[in-house]
């Protein structure tokens, strides 16, 4: 069960931990993305689907504060309460954000770690950047983390070019959940994997999202990882969101027809 949906239990007033409104990034005729609005909450993972150059990766650029909209809002509630307009904040307010509170995993692991530091190092970094600067604290949330992403924790000390693809993606993971970070960007996280690496991944990420009550925006083209990790999904094509609303419901009865053509691709033998 997820923050929000406790609190609703209690009858709390819930809050967007994110609010986006009218966000456009646009290359050329429906090339990036336009007019997206939508709001997320403490615990809930919010799936982007659709075709390649549908405008999903753009739109997870904008979301993450890499690059700044044509128009549009992005609001984040810091663990303040206080709501942050992402693109009136200054580069060093975003920065900080993306080793602090937020958490941004690559598709590829090695775009997301450092390859000529140890694993300890990798998951050490980001607590450093928090002001942490005991070795053994250090030492030890490495040790930890590395058991909690199914790494042997004797390789603390190994490259990550000396790991497979799975293993390099876990340290990644591992890399930015150790700060305890609210919001997590994940971009294809399984692209690249083979199937039963893909399998095992999948799992860990939906104990660790359940457990540690994240709240995750994922860009995947596969229906099966947006069922398995996300509460509700946006649909893309040709820069627009076409349809949105809970997982189940969409893949189950889609209603706009590429939604339906989307689904029905998958289903086909």
């Amino acid at each position: 069960m997820s923050a929000a949906e406790k609190l609703q239990l209690h009858n709390e007033p819930v809050q967007p931990l994110f609010s986006v409104r009218d966000l456009t990034l646009l290359y050329g005729p429906e090339k990036g993305c336009q007019g997206v609005s939508f709001d997320l909450y403490p615990g809930e993972v919010l799936g982007i689907v659709g075709e390649s150059g549908s405008g999903k990766s753009t739109l997870l650029s904008l979301l993450s504060g890499r690059c700044p909209p044509d128009r549009g809002t992005v609001s984040y509630r810091n663990s303040d309460g206080r709501l942050v307009d992402l693109y009136s904040a200054s580069e060093a307010q975003r920065r900080t954000l993306l080793r602090t509170e937020w958490g941004f995993v690559e598709q590829n692991p090695r775009d997301g770690l450092r390859m000529g530091v140890s694993a300890g190092a990798n998951i050490g970094e980001r607590l450093m950047a928090q002001g942490v600067r005991h070795y053994g604290e250090l030492r030890a949330a490495g040790i930890d983390w590395l058991s909690q992403v199914e790494i042997d924790p004797l390789r603390i000390d190994d490259l990550p070019r000396t790991f497979s693809g799975g293993m390099q993606q876990r340290l990644q993971i591992a890399r930015n959940l150790v700060s305890s970070p609210r919001l997590i960007f994940m971009d294809e996280p399984t692209g690249g994997l083979d199937v039963s690496v893909q399998a095992r991944l999948l799992d860990l990420l939906r104990g660790l999202v359940r457990e540690l009550d994240l709240a995750v925006v994922i860009v995947t083209h596969d229906l099966a990882v947006a069922r398995l990790l996300a509460d509700r999904l946006m649909v893309m094509r040709r820069s627009h969101v076409v349809e949105a609303g809970l997982t189940d419901q969409i893949l189950d009865d889609p209603q706009h027809p590429y939604s339906q053509l989307l689904v029905s691709s998958v289903l086909q033998p």
